[in-house]
């Protein structure tokens, strides 16, 4: 029987305080992702973001809940099911978070229980992060690694230049952009700290020392995710038909006082409605599955501060949650890493 691990980041089990800190807590003590001293980021955690952020997480999160769940939760559920359907009774498809639930922990035992021998392990994140795929992957094999019976696994590596994803972010995009006459796309990503694309940087010359470092990918950025995200952008322009002096690169959810990669979302939309711009759409193909960072913080917080500063219209284009096109390039993916 062959197995096929979906993993995503994670969501709180409820909006509420509480479970949000619980969630926090797990997220951010990991190493990949506030990479300081152990103590620092122990007393960073406990001592400053989880006595503020918690209660500010929650409201934002009552926003965009839904009678399901947590949006990111209801999508990835879907998804998993599509694909399960689409790949057939040879494979056995499992859901899991990296943080939170469900968690990765007892999708290895579903596996072991269902017979599964051979896994696909599939990170849902286009573009490769220590902080998400990195820590994904290394998490379920130290998982395996305390098993008497350890699986074969297959690992799906980045797929931000995927044609089947952009195929299927493509497919979301393109009626709502026919539809609007928008001035403007913006494609905002997720971002990260700048040391953290530095580490990927195998040279520790090329990530961030010119300003055309990310106009191609080469063996110096091959893993870098600011490189690898300016090239999901350049696929989907060329494929939506998308001139330059209309479509930009931004980089959003930023978080502390050190350095994050730029530019910066919530700056970009207020700096394109001070141009002019009175018609904007921002798809955010870092993201799969819609969540609180596409919902909220797109599709509220930057709606918001696109209007105050003149502009008229700001449309957040869905993910590709559990699209049709996006559960073939899944189905894709999962078939052509997996065994015969």
């Amino acid at each position: 029987m062959k197995g096929l691990l979906l993993v995503n980041l994670g969501t709180p089990d409820a909006p509420r305080a509480p479970e949000v800190r619980r969630y926090l807590a797990e997220f951010l003590s990991d190493p990949r992702v506030i990479d300081i001293n152990p103590v620092a980021r122990w007393l960073l955690l406990h001592a400053i973001i989880l006595r503020v952020r918690p209660a500010k997480s929650a409201a934002a999160y009552q926003k965009v809940w839904t009678e399901a769940g947590s949006p990111l939760l209801v999508h990835s559920r879907a998804l998993a099911a599509a694909v399960a359907d689409r790949l057939g009774a040879g494979w056995h498809v499992e859901l899991a978070m990296r943080y939170g639930k469900p968690d990765l922990a007892s999708a290895l035992d579903r596996f072991a229980l269902a017979g599964v021998t051979q896994i696909v392990l599939l990170p849902l994140y286009p573009q490769y992060a220590s902080s998400s795929t990195g820590s994904s992957v290394a998490r379920v094999y130290e998982l395996v690694q305390e098993r008497a019976a350890v699986p074969a696994i297959t690992t799906c590596g980045d797929f931000y230049d995927d044609p089947g994803f952009l195929d299927a972010v493509v497919a979301v995009t393109r009626p709502i952009l026919d539809a609007g006459a928008f001035d403007h796309v913006l494609m905002s990503f997720h971002g990260l700290p700048e040391r953290h694309v530095k580490a990927t940087d195998p040279t520790g010359a090329h990530c961030l020392a010119s300003p055309s470092c990310c106009d191609r990918i080469v063996p110096a950025n091959a893993s870098c995710y600011r490189a690898q995200s300016f090239a999901t952008a350049r696929g989907l322009a060329e494929r939506l038909g998308l001139p330059a002096d209309r479509t930009s690169v931004a980089f959003q959810s930023r978080l502390g006082r050190t350095p994050w990669i730029r530019p910066f979302t919530d700056e970009r939309v207020i700096e394109l409605a001070q141009a002019g711009v009175k018609r904007l759409a921002v798809l955010c193909p870092s993201f799969v599955a819609d969540c609180l960072e596409t919902v909220e913080e797109i599709g509220l917080r930057a709606r918001e501060s696109f209007l105050a500063a003149g502009g008229e219209e700001l449309v957040a284009i869905p993910c590709v949650n559990g699209t049709p096109a996006w559960v073939d390039a899944v189905v894709a993916m999962a078939r052509r890493a997996g065994p015969p």
